[in-house]
């Protein structure tokens, strides 16, 4: 069995398989959660499923920051962000038009572009150290708990989105309630250790062609670790919680950088060193996808799928530009 999961491609294949069933569980059990507690599914999607989803990205980032691999954990963190905005929102919106909630637009979106503009400003000296992870990492928990206080307040507007999306109110159970809390859990745990097999499988072999830490961590390490946003994202689009299809790639682009890369800083001995291609190149590019949602949000308030084809061909182009300026240096 050991010698089996050895071999990169099985890795690779288990890994996706997990992460198909973990994403399907936690759709499953957050949009019902929701329902109970109140909570719109727009709130659910940047807390519970996007923070869950993003449980990968911490996982290799402060692992890699910790064994002094901080160009995989920037690299990562990075990555997973143009992705999930290209490649997730864009695919989520071909497969059905995305509604965008219009607090999305107001408080979340700009948050996450102004996350972004921060991280290129705490990265101009070429070191994310203790001081800026300690100031990201207390973002993460003001934005939580704004959150919370937030959701609170949607009192109308929470039940006429929940009447319409799920009818009239059921009774819900204890046993209903244990079992949700149970699909969310498992879900988790299965986006965890799917994430780590794929990873694992995909490094390993992009180790062997010669690829440096950084293109690892903005290719094959972020779309790893981000398949679980991917396939929660695409599951909550076909099941219709496309507010939860939104919600979570916003809601994970802010943990991303908040969380995770403020936590890396924290932890690791020297700080999360910034290379000058990272610098010049990659977080510029972070920031303009970020900046893209805001034009495209405010064309009534919908992804559609237009948009998502231009979104895609954006991640194509900027994976090209990888593989062939890593094809002329190596």
């Amino acid at each position: 069995m050991t010698d089996l999961f050895h071999s990169a491609p099985v890795l690779l294949i288990a890994g996706f398989t997990l992460l198909l069933f973990g994403a399907e569980a936690l759709v499953r059990g957050a949009s019902k959660l929701a329902a109970v507690f109140g909570i719109s599914p727009l709130v659910i999607g940047l807390t519970v499923v996007a923070f869950g989803t993003s449980a990968p990205e911490m996982a290799v980032s402060t692992m890699s920051g910790m064994a002094g691999q901080t160009n995989i954990a920037l690299g990562n963190v990075v990555g997973s962000n143009i992705f999930n905005v290209l490649f997730i929102l864009g695919l989520s919106a071909l497969i059905a038009p995305l509604v965008v909630a219009q607090k999305l637009i107001k408080i979340d979106v700009p948050l996450m572009i102004a996350v972004s503009i921060l991280t290129f400003l705490f990265c101009l000296d070429g070191t994310v150290g203790r001081l800026e992870g300690g100031l990201l990492f207390a973002g993460i928990i003001a934005y939580t708990v704004f959150l919370i206080f937030q959701s609170r307040r949607e009192n109308k507007e929470v039940l006429a989105e929940y009447a319409q999306e799920y009818g009239e109110e059921k009774a819900y159970s204890l046993t209903a309630l244990l079992v949700d809390v149970l699909l969310i859990l498992a879900g988790l745990g299965l986006l965890v250790l799917g994430s780590k097999w794929l990873v694992d499988g995909a490094v390993s072999i992009a180790q062997k062609l010669g690829v440096s830490d950084l293109v690892i961590g903005l290719t094959i390490v972020a779309a790893g670790t981000s398949l679980p946003e991917l396939a929660t994202s695409v599951v909550a689009s076909i099941r219709g919680e496309r507010d939860i299809a939104v919600g979570n790639v916003v809601g994970s682009n802010i943990f991303n950088i908040l969380a995770v890369l403020g936590l890396t800083g924290l932890i690791s001995p020297a700080g999360v060193t910034v290379s000058l291609q990272a610098l010049h190149f990659d977080i510029p590019v972070m920031i303009l996808s970020a900046a893209a949602c805001l034009p495209v949000f405010f064309t009534g308030s919908r992804i559609s799928r237009r948009e998502g084809l231009l979104f895609l061909a954006g991640y194509i182009a900027y994976i090209a530009y990888l593989v062939l300026t890593a094809r002329s240096t190596g």
